[in-house]
Formats: C-alpha cells, structure tokens, sequence
C-alpha cells in the first residue's frame, strides 16, 4: 500500500469521532457510546509517533483481512505472524515479509517485541489463546464470538477482570456509523417506545472449503462441527443480538427455538436453518432466522418501534406518521376521479383493499455511506472493522481499555450460545444465573 493510501486511511480512522460529532454533538455522543472515548482525536495525539507492535495468531481468510487493515493503521507495526497451517502462513509472510513466522502461538507469545495480538482462528481455540495472551502479558484482540461455551465465556470475563491487559472482542457494528447514528435515533425516542426488534441473514453458501487431505477435514472446515463452533448462532447471530440488546438497553431473559439441516446434507452437524424467539421481560421479542440456502432477503436489523422502523444494517429508517391512509380501493378511486382510467375495471374479485401502505425512506446518516448484504465469509469494507482494529492498536500504546466492549461480546455470545442450546433440547431456556454479570440487565 503506497504511503498516501496509508495516512488517507489513518487520517480517517484518527477523524472517526469528530466527524461523527454532527450526530448532536462529539460530546452527547461519547457519553452514550463511552467506549469510544480512548478513539478520539485528542486521545490519538497523545500516542504522538508511537507504534504498537503487533503479532497476528491465525493467519487464515479473517486473519489476511485484519492484516491487511493494520498494516495500513500508522501507528501499528506487525512484527510476527502465527499459524499452524503452512499455506495460510505462507500467505501472510507474502503480505508483511518482515514479520517473524511461528508455528507456534505459545513461542509469539514469549517474544518480547510483541505488544498485542490480534488472534483470528476458529471458534474452539478462542478461549484459550485469550487466556494465554493476557496471562503473557499482551494486549488481546480476538475475533468474534468470544468462546465455544458459556464456561469459557465466564473464565475469559473473569480473566479480564483480574488483568491490566487491554481486551477487545470484535465487535465491529459498536464502531459502526450507521448503527452509532441509529442507536442515538432510537434512544432519543425517534421511533417512539420499541415494540419488537426482527433480525435475519441470509446466504446461499454451503461454507465448506476446499480440502486437500480428508485428514485435514475438520481443520478447515471447523464451522460445521460442534466441537469446533456453534454454527450460525456465533458465526452470524451474536452480531445481530449484540445490536437487539443495545436497542433495549437491557437483554432478553428466554429464548425458544428450532434449529435444522435443511438442504446442506454432505455430513456437517451444525444447522443450515435456524429460527428462534428471544423474549424480553417486558414481553417484547426478538425473531431471529437464518438460512444458508437462499439469499433473497440478505442481512437486517430492524428495530421497530411504535413510531417507526429503523433498519440499521441497511441504514435507513422510516416513521409510521408518513405513511398514506388511503386503501387500495380508495387510491384507485382517487386515479378514476383524476381520470387515470376511464372506468372502474369490471372483474372485481380480482381487485382487493389494500392495507400495506407505503413507507418514505429517510438515511440514517448523510452523505455516502457502506451497506453489505452478508454475503462475504470474511468481512465487509466500511463495516467498522478498520476502527475497532486501529483503537485496539492504539491501546496497546496507552493501556485504555475501550468500555463496554468486553461486556458486550459477553452479553451476544451467550445469547447465542443459550439459544443454540435452546434449540438442541426443543425446549424454552431461561438466561442462568450462574452467568449473568453485573453490565447485564434484564428489566
């Protein structure tokens, strides 16, 4: 990347809150999202000329993206590189030739010119390899979802509490503009009291990869093995329920559901097709459904509201007071008098009322601004996750710890995890006691 493109990105990333001031001012929206206090501009002249030295721990399609993004953030360096598996690392090494190579995390882990990782391997190894970084001493990033199960949800979390390591979990829509913007409307009362939140993403990809030894089967192909990941639930949903319970302010406290293979029979475990019912204890209720056999519908997450809609992945929001009041039979009788037609059309059973009436779109933001469908496996441009990436670099430099961030990656991965475990047993499952933490509210 040519030294223009690299300060036209950091210059960017160094801009993010300032040029979301416009929102109701800089300061109106730190308080609401104070985990981007440690991003703004003043805080990023404090590292001056600083660089954080980064080692990446999985080097794999996710790993290559996040490298890609840091070795374009000024005040990062990646100086190591970490995978098991020859071609992916080999991969790396082509991308950063400077960077160190391991083969094992544990050894990257010792070096003493490491300052923070950044760790993107499948699901199974999450906990762990966290683990191991703090208790070394570095600075955590991992990708989503934070653990395989709710015990190791729980001993990260509790990890964290007894270190002075920072930790970021990737949760890339808290750095979002659209879903910045959006959460304001929706807290400031834009689209009145939240009465429902729906949320679906949709693919038709069969996520397999190929595989040039069947031993190595179930190393590249971990998605869709229970020993290695739960699936749509953390892959897809913890995103989508992180944003729900940011809408509500609190979490829901059941969750009920069904999950199956429907068309991806080639000998995976986890489910193709999930649809499930998250239950807040004011009765209102997240639906959740996911398929990976047809697109159509794309990815959404609607918050509706007595008032009005707001799609936030799409980025755009419509109220309820702008819609017409005219029936279809009323809007084709207003078209007669205007002499649209010249006679009302004889074969009446074909003609029925209306009553879905049009919506007038509005953007959330202004200007341009990035949507994704969902469709990529890896990651979308202009998703935040060049910003999350560049305020953990940054604070691997001045120790701040962005707020919330940890709690809220807790809060979605074990609402996934409790919905997936919903699914298994066919039953109704209320959040447990045993894991809820002091961020989460219920009511």
């Amino acid at each position: 990347m040519s030294m223009k493109k690299q300060k036209e990105v950091d210059k960017s990333l160094r801009q993010f809150i300032k040029d979301l001031g416009y929102i109701s001012g800089g300061a109106a929206l730190l308080a609401t999202t104070p985990w981007l206090q440690s991003f703004t501009p003043d805080k990023a002249k404090e590292i001056k000329n600083e660089k954080a030295r980064i080692g990446f721990i999985g080097t794999g399609s996710r790993g290559q993206y996040n490298l890609h993004a840091v070795m374009a953030i000024e005040h990062a360096e990646v100086v190591a590189l970490c995978d098991d598996y020859a071609p992916n690392l080999q991969a790396a090494t082509e991308i950063c030739p400077t960077a160190k190579t391991y083969t094992d995390y544990r050894k990257l882990l010792e070096s003493k010119e490491v300052d923070g990782v950044i760790i993107s391997t499948p699901l199974y190894l999450h906990a762990q390899m966290t683990l191991d970084g703090l208790a070394a001493g570095k600075h955590v990033y991992c990708e989503k979802s934070m653990a395989l199960t709710l015990d190791e949800c729980k001993q990260v979390y509790d990890a964290y509490q007894n270190t002075s390591q920072v930790l970021y979990i990737c949760m890339q829509r808290m750095f979002d503009e659209k879903y910045l913007k959006g959460m304001q409307m929706i807290h400031s009362g834009l689209i009145g009291d939240v009465v429902g939140e729906r949320c679906y993403w949709f693919r038709n990809h069969d996520w397999r990869r190929p595989v040039p030894s069947p031993e190595l089967e179930r190393k590249i192909n971990w998605r869709l093995y229970w020993d290695y990941s739960v699936g749509l639930m953390t892959e897809l949903a913890s995103h989508q329920l992180e944003v729900c319970c940011w809408a509500k302010k609190f979490a829901p406290e059941s969750v009920v559901g069904m999950g199956d293979i429907v068309y991806w029979k080639d000998g995976r475990e986890v489910y193709d097709s999930v649809n499930l019912v998250y239950q807040f204890s004011d009765g209102v209720k997240i639906n959740y459904e996911s398929l990976i056999a047809n697109m159509y519908n794309g990815m959404e997450e609607q918050i509706l509201g007595s008032k009005g809609t707001m799609n936030l992945a799409s980025g755009m929001y419509y109220l309820e007071n702008e819609v017409g009041n005219k029936s279809g039979i009323e809007q084709l009788i207003g078209e007669i008098g205007n002499k649209v037609y010249a006679s009302v059309p004889g074969a009446a059973a074909s003609w029925r009322p209306e009553t879905k009436q049009k919506y007038i779109p509005h953007n959330i933001v202004e200007g341009a601004f990035s949507v994704t469908e969902g469709q990529s496996m890896i990651g979308a441009l202009n998703d935040g996750s060049d910003e999350i990436l560049s305020s953990f670099c940054q604070a691997c430099i001045t120790g701040e710890q962005g707020e919330n961030i940890v709690e809220e990656a807790y809060q979605a991965t074990t609402l996934a995890l409790l919905g997936n475990e919903a699914m298994k047993r066919g039953e109704k499952l209320y959040y447990p006691e045993e894991y809820k933490i002091p961020y989460m509210k219920f009511s």
